[in-house]
């Protein structure tokens, strides 16, 4: 299992454009991947759960990857959250 937080910068929080590119981005792993805020948790590989999650700008979100290639997925959303400026 691994984990890591991220504290959004953007503006508009996760707004469609960056979570579609989160989330496709994560699709490609094999690995079980969860984004909490809080008390809500989503899927990380479906946009709607996450669209539906509302995040804004200073909210802290933990994405938890388990199974094969857990490492690689973290590895690819911080740069996925790089890429963005989220």
């Amino acid at each position: 299992m691994e984990r890591m937080e991220f504290v959004i910068k953007d503006p508009d929080g996760i707004h469609a454009r960056p979570a579609g590119v989160l989330v496709k981005r994560m699709q490609a792993f094999p690995c079980d991947i969860l984004i909490e805020k809080g008390d809500k948790e989503a899927d990380g590989k479906k946009l709607f759960a996450l669209m539906k999650m509302a995040v804004k700008k200073g909210d802290t979100i933990t994405i938890t990857a388990r199974g094969d290639q857990a490492a690689e997925a973290i590895a690819a959303a911080a740069l996925v959250f790089e890429e963005t400026g989220l």
